[in-house]
């Protein structure tokens, strides 16, 4: 008896991208693991909204609140750190490097209309939180044609 799959186009371009990726990461050397060349990374964001903010929390785990700089300019959010590798092995034999280091920047565009004195900033046990207060929004203003002491003008057709 034949059994019938169904076809699910959305998982099937999630897994081609998967294998796209690793083939690059063995090109790049980001895959092999042995710590031979320098990696680049970027750290994971979750990004959710309450009623009155937008919040971005970064994981940054192992990085010091000196080395955190966020900058906001031309409606973008520029977050940028440094993570330093510490050698402080002695004795032991390390056979893997897979924790990421050095510098990351990642930029996230931000609403039209946001104010930039109102983003605020907290870190606290590896995870950056910048929350950004959503933007007033427009009302729409009922314009009156034609309404009170207004007068209508009135024009004639001439032959030229």
């Amino acid at each position: 008896m034949a059994t019938l799959v169904r076809w699910e186009p959305i998982r099937e371009i999630a897994t081609l991208q998967n294998e796209m990726s690793r083939l690059m990461n063995t090109f790049t050397g980001l895959g092999n693991g042995n710590g031979a060349t320098p990696r680049s990374w970027v750290p994971a964001v979750d990004v959710w909204e309450t009623e009155h903010e937008l919040v971005y929390a970064f994981d940054l785990p192992g990085i010091a609140e000196d080395k955190i700089s966020i900058e906001f300019e031309d409606g973008a959010l520029t977050v940028s750190a440094e993570r330093e590798r510490r050698q402080e092995l002695a004795e032991e034999r390390l056979y893997r490097f897979e924790r990421r280091f050095g510098t990351f920047t990642r930029a996230i565009a931000l609403p039209q209309g946001v104010d930039d004195d109102q983003i605020k900033a907290d870190y606290h046990d590896g995870v950056l939180e910048i929350r950004v207060p959503k933007p007033e929004q427009s009302k729409p203003r009922r314009i009156q044609v034609g309404g009170g002491d207004q007068k209508t003008i009135e024009g004639k057709a001439t032959k030229a």
